[in-house]
């Protein structure tokens, strides 16, 4: 039989009862998510009164860090000749290490292989030409340092880095990251299988210069302040801050105090004063950091033994990167670090 046409009255009234079901899901629905954001709301409201006091525990004592100009004063003269660590030439004076060949692993208890191990000149850690002039390359797709082969105390040290233009995986939307060690000491790995354990000067975009006390038991001090917002803090070094103990495997790093970076592309001159077993960073000849009572439990006797000696690591972790000019001077007195009136 041939379709019988729906009267435009039945077609009206068809319609109507569609528009109201589709009403009375809408109203469901909104109804729902309304009710999801009051309930969100009261679970937030009561675990304020869990929240808040935690992180005021842990700032508590900690002031809101003022803007603050430093400067260097007092500067060391060398107390002898100037040691050149990269001839320029070959990596003969340097040893390769290389962590998980998947780096995503490195944190994790469980591995699916031991690490690389010795190695990596001549692919990872390579000499090359850049700006007309002779620099070690760092490539980072394999975590791992490149670590002197000589250990060091009481000196400065002087280098330039700039980055390269690749990242790899696990850190492809991070931030560049690679990083000076000093005072490191051990077997080589010897921190999660992938780098000796030292003291970091933090290399990564935009926090150049934090300090990192790179495996359980290294610890240090310094002062601090902080910033304004309760749940997203940042400890940043400053002159007459709170003095803190920073461990690693813990509370384990603390910012820079200003961001002297150079535009991406440039070369920054990084240097490294060291006395004791105290330590100043410095970014393109402005202080951002300085540390003391630096020492190390890993010992038979518990105590915190000064550590005040060590080799120079230059860390591979995700970026490519540059090293050249790495030069030593030894030195008998620290700069002071100033606050510029």
């Amino acid at each position: 039989m041939p379709e019988v046409e729906a009267s435009p009255i039945a077609r009206r009234q068809s319609k109507h009862v569609k528009t109201r079901r589709q009403l009375r899901r809408t109203t469901v629905v909104v109804a729902a998510l309304v009710l999801t954001v009051l309930i969100a709301a009261a679970i937030g409201y009561k675990m304020r009164g869990a929240l808040v006091p935690a992180a005021e525990a842990l700032i508590k004592g900690i002031p809101i860090a003022p803007p603050q100009v430093l400067t260097l004063a007092d500067l060391p003269v060398a107390q002898g000749k100037r040691i050149v660590l990269f001839n320029g030439a070959d990596l003969n004076d340097w040893d390769g290490w290389l962590g998980y060949s998947d780096p995503a692993e490195t944190y994790k208890s469980d591995h699916s292989g031991p690490p690389i191990g010795a190695g990596g000149i001549g692919e990872d850690f390579k000499v090359v030409v850049e700006d007309g002039e002779t620099a070690i390359y760092i490539k980072g797709k394999t975590w791992g340092g490149l670590t002197h082969k000589s250990a060091f105390g009481d000196y400065h040290l002087s280098l330039q880095f700039k980055w390269g233009k690749n990242r790899y995986f696990p850190k492809l939307h991070d931030p560049q990251d690679s990083g000076l060690f000093y005072h490191s000491q051990g077997l080589a790995g010897g921190e999660v299988g992938t780098w000796m354990r030292g003291i970091d000067f933090d290399i990564i975009s935009g926090q150049v210069g934090r300090i990192v006390p790179v495996g359980r038991g290294l610890h240090l001090r310094t002062a601090v302040g902080r910033g304004p917002d309760l749940f997203n803090q940042r400890r940043r070094y400053m002159v007459g801050g709170r003095e803190l103990d920073v461990t690693g495997g813990g509370s384990w790093f603390v910012q820079n105090a200003t961001d002297q970076e150079k535009p991406a592309g440039d070369w920054n001159t990084l240097d490294l004063y060291v006395l004791g077993d105290r330590a100043i960073h410095v970014v393109n000849g402005v202080p951002v950091l300085e540390a003391w009572n630096i020492c190390d439990v890993e010992h038979l006797s518990g105590r915190c033994e000064p550590l005040t000696h060590g080799r120079i690591q230059l860390q591979a972790e995700g970026s490519e990167a540059l090293f050249r000019r790495i030069t030593l001077e030894p030195i008998k007195l620290l700069p002071r670090v100033m606050v510029a009136p």
